[in-house]
């Protein structure tokens, strides 16, 4: 016959070193710290007081605080987001200037914003002459992806065909190519600049070709679609390229004039201007 035991563990009282117990609030502190909970580490104690002197429950208390720790975690995983994303500057669309290009389609571009293009896997490509605001629009887009919650990589396009080439060079192509279909928006930029060699336009292809319809991409380019084969140096590879990039595409299209241009116009004629005379002056 078995005779079932019950065996009751009793937690003993931490001490410190010279054996008496250790405080409360060191005790709150250690659990707080091993838990990862930082924001509630820093808030509960003022918290506290402020509930204490507004009547506030216990269960209210708990909630306020739970609230704040989760506010700041999401607060650091954006930042960490925004860090991993590799942008160069940080723009958002708030600064975008739309009223200074007319060809572009702004309620396209708010509804983009959203980040449903990402959740169905679909591109983006904004095409234009340069100065026209198509990187802006880019890290913007780019910003909102991450503060909604969408891993997002920045590469500008000769940098991403180097390291294609340096990856397969140095035979970890596979893995390369594996971490990059793994982010959720991966936003090439200045497609067009600079020519590709053969092996960099391929390696490139594939990029675009793995993550069609299984992973969402935004383009920028100072060149129309029908000029995209001096880049790319073949017609039937060009081809491929612009079926899978346009298919579920969205285009936004960014001409007028150059943003540079016009603002180093700007800046020189405030220094031509001549300096105002004052009274004394005949």
């Amino acid at each position: 016959m078995n005779t079932a035991t019950t065996t009751t563990i009793s937690a003993a009282p931490i001490t410190g070193t010279d054996a008496t117990p250790t405080p409360p609030a060191v005790l709150l502190a250690n659990h707080l710290k091993e838990l990862r909970l930082p924001t509630c580490l820093r808030e509960y104690d003022r918290l506290a007081r402020q509930c204490a002197s507004e009547g506030v429950d216990h269960v209210r208390y708990l909630l306020r605080l739970v609230e704040l720790e989760l506010i700041d975690r999401e607060r650091r995983l954006v930042e960490r987001r925004i860090k991993a994303a590799r942008f160069p500057v940080t723009k958002s669309l708030d600064a975008f200037d739309f009223l200074a290009l007319p060809t572009l389609n702004k309620p396209l571009v708010m509804d983009l914003a959203r980040g449903a293009f990402i959740e169905r896997r679909e591109n983006v490509i904004a095409v234009g002459n340069s100065g026209t605001g198509k990187t802006h629009l880019a890290l913007g887009l780019g910003l909102v992806a991450c503060q909604r919650g969408y891993s997002v990589l920045w590469k500008p396009a000769a940098t991403l065909v180097n390291e294609l080439i340096e990856a397969r060079d140095e035979k970890h192509l596979l893995r390369y190519q594996k971490s990059l279909a793994k982010v959720q928006l991966l936003i090439v930029d200045e497609l067009g600049f600079v020519p590709l060699s053969k092996t960099g336009a391929e390696l490139l292809f594939e990029v675009f070709s793995q993550r069609h319809e299984r992973g969402a991409t935004l383009v920028t380019s100072n060149l129309p679609f029908d000029e995209w084969t001096e880049v790319f140096g073949s017609q039937r590879l060009t081809g491929a390229l612009l079926d899978r990039l346009t298919h579920h595409a969205h285009v936004l299209t960014c001409n007028g004039d150059s943003y540079r241009l016009a603002d180093a116009k700007r800046r020189r004629a405030k220094q031509d201007k001549p300096a105002p005379k004052t009274a004394n002056e005949p």
